[in-house]
């Protein structure tokens, strides 16, 4: 089933989409005419999933047969808990390696590939719990994000000409990310001082530093207070804006309808819906996901004269047992 048409005033080209909500009416014109289907393929795939899985014991965590994440786009991945959300995200950026199947990254097949090659790749992450290291300032661990740095060679380090002047461009990068994250001011507290938000700030800003492609978010909005979480949204917007791929894992279903271009939901490790925002809340299969099968659905007069028949046999089954229970009590009485 295709989507709704495209507002007025957007184009399936986008020529005509300028300004600020540009690259939203670019991805949703992109995405406009897709099927609402599972596995359906994208006018233009950043990321292709094929038959992944992943399994722990007799445990299957991710059984994903197609997927494809569209460029430039914000793609909600949502399920309930145990849907398999973060053990794919492990699975995308090599921090597990599947039991089977393949995926890749521009056409790049991304097999056995260790996550800091993908990072450098163009794919980072956050995490549900953030990574910060606590004892570093929060420049240090801005300054970690930064990629190909010369004084990180034990020779090019002895020699400070050959690495001084991109450390100088790095740190201005660095401030430049934490005063639009609005962290300058505590550039220099140790990153454990800072709340729950505003490490989840500083773990984005620290992904920005390697100027990413794709930015894989792990339920960024959580534990956030209200205060920042509308921060995080804007930020999370203006990494579209920006021209980068987003996947983000996230719960509230408010955050999922205001910012994503597609949704994909996912259930016991499979991929069991995809769509736009107002498709999923239509979608039979992610209500009985989230709520569980015919969860409001009516017995039928026999169904409930069965319910009713089998309720009553149990309660003379438990009758019985009572006074079988008390005649032998009473029996034992007498004998004594």
């Amino acid at each position: 089933m295709p989507a709704e048409p495209t507002p007025a005033g957007a184009t399936s080209s986008g020529a005509s989409a300028s300004g600020a909500g540009a690259p939203r009416r670019l991805a949703q014109a992109a995405l406009r005419d897709v099927p609402w289907e599972v596995g359906v393929a994208k006018p233009d795939a950043a990321v292709v999933v094929d038959g992944i899985t992943r399994t722990f014991g007799g445990l299957t965590a991710v059984a994903v047969d197609h997927l494809e994440i569209q460029r430039g786009g914000i793609t909600g991945l949502i399920g309930p808990n145990g849907a398999g959300k973060t053990t794919l995200f492990n699975l995308l950026t090599g921090f597990d390696q599947p039991n089977t199947g393949s995926w890749t990254f521009d056409g790049r097949d991304m097999g056995h590939t260790a996550p800091h090659q993908v990072a450098r790749l163009g794919v980072v992450r956050t995490f549900q719990l953030t990574k910060a290291l606590s004892r570093l300032t929060v420049l240090q661990n801005m300054l970690l994000g930064a990629q190909g740095q010369r004084g990180e060679s034990f020779l090019r380090a002895l020699i400070p000409g050959t690495w001084r002047a991109q450390e100088k461009a790095n740190t201005e990068k660095a401030m430049d990310l934490l005063q639009r994250f609005k962290l300058d001011a505590k550039k220099d507290d140790f990153a454990g001082t800072l709340s729950g938000g505003q490490r989840k700030l500083l773990e984005m800003a620290r992904a920005l530093m390697s100027d990413p492609k794709v930015v894989m978010l792990d339920e960024p909005m959580a534990g956030v207070n209200p205060a920042l979480t509308q921060s995080l949204l804007g930020h999370v917007k203006d990494l579209r804006e920006q021209g980068m791929t987003v996947i983000f894992v996230e719960h509230d279903m408010d955050v999922v309808r205001d910012i994503s271009d597609w949704v994909v939901v996912m259930a016991a490790g499979r991929v069991i819906a995809e769509g736009p925002p107002e498709s999923i809340s239509q979608n039979q299969a992610v209500v009985d996901a989230y709520l569980g099968a015919h969860h409001d659905a009516p017995l039928t007069a026999e169904e409930e004269d069965r319910v009713l028949a089998q309720a009553e046999r149990e309660i003379a089954r438990e009758e019985n047992v009572d006074g079988e229970v008390f005649s032998s009590e009473a029996k034992e009485g007498t004998d004594r």
